[in-house]
């Protein structure tokens, strides 16, 4: 008996199916469970898991955050670059902050909790932060010295290129009422604080520069955050600034601490791509292990 035209196509359709799914459902699986299995690549494949006395602490591959429950740095732990992902590294909500180079304005409000901060004050809070911390200038550009961005709204008539000749007034746009502003006049023009819920867009958005060294000793690492919110890795700039008080907590010498940290830097991955990089988490963990903290 002949089959019809579209029977044949319906049975190597089904012929097609079987065989992909097969294919691609337990051979290929398979597979690569299998390989996986092999020495050198069991642990990676496993998650690269840390353990302290057959306990699970961690992954090699995840950030975490040293902090106490209020969000403190621990001052005996090395800390990891900033996180948006969730809370801080949550590995279910990796994402990044999407806040680009033009977010310089905050959203202020009556209410902290509804303050959004831009991405320039962010940057600008956590420096002063970290300054602080470690006992260096943590100053940036276009950072004002209480650690928020340093931004006017310039309102006046405007020339034909959009500049304001003649300001009629100014206001310090990051810095709610009754903040002092960082600057007293502009162009002869008296700055005045920004008042929760006002909207300054009015005017000509103008960030300040100010006379910060663009050579801070804070690197980017330590006042932005990874794409994934989960890089376990800080440079060995933003390490090394950290090193003293490091020591200084474990009651160890600096030079003990500086041979740990080379221990758990990483060159350019096949020599040229990247940067070196230290592994935050199992630097810390070595840490317990040779110096224990007695506080």
């Amino acid at each position: 008996m002949r089959m019809s035209p579209w029977i044949r196509q319906h049975l190597a359709a089904l012929r097609a199916l079987l065989v992909l799914t097969a294919i691609t459902g337990i051979v290929y699986p398979l597979t690569v469970f299998a390989v996986a299995q092999l020495p050198g690549l069991h642990d990676k494949a496993e998650g690269s898991l840390v353990t302290v006395d057959g306990k699970v602490v961690g992954s090699s591959l995840i950030g975490q955050s040293f902090t106490d429950k209020g969000g403190k740095a621990l001052a005996q732990y090395f800390q990891s670059r900033p996180s948006a992902a969730g809370n801080g590294y949550d590995p279910l909500s990796t994402s990044a902050s999407n806040l680009g180079p033009e977010s310089i304005v905050d959203t202020l409000d009556a209410d902290p909790a509804h303050v959004k901060l831009s991405l320039l004050s962010t940057v600008c809070a956590r420096s002063k932060e970290v300054g602080d911390r470690e006992g260096v200038d943590g100053s940036r550009p276009f950072c004002t010295k209480d650690g928020v961005g340093a931004v006017l709204s310039v309102i006046g008539p405007r020339d034909a290129d959009g500049e304001v000749s003649r300001p009629v007034r100014v206001v310090s746009v990051n810095e709610a009422c009754p903040a002092p502003p960082f600057l007293a006049t502009y162009k002869g023009v008296q700055v005045d604080c920004a008042k929760p819920g006002e909207d300054y867009s009015v005017g000509r958005i103008v960030p300040i520069i100010g006379d910060a060294s663009t050579d801070t000793p804070v690197p980017t690492d330590a006042v932005t955050a990874s794409g994934s919110g989960l890089d376990p890795h800080i440079s060995p700039e933003y390490a090394a600034i950290q090193v003293a008080r490091i020591a200084k907590a474990r009651n160890t010498a600096e030079d003990q601490v500086r041979v740990l940290v080379d221990a758990h830097t990483d060159g350019r991955t096949l020599g040229f791509l990247g940067e070196p990089r230290v592994n935050v988490v199992e630097l810390n963990l070595d840490l317990d292990k040779r110096y224990p903290f007695r506080g």
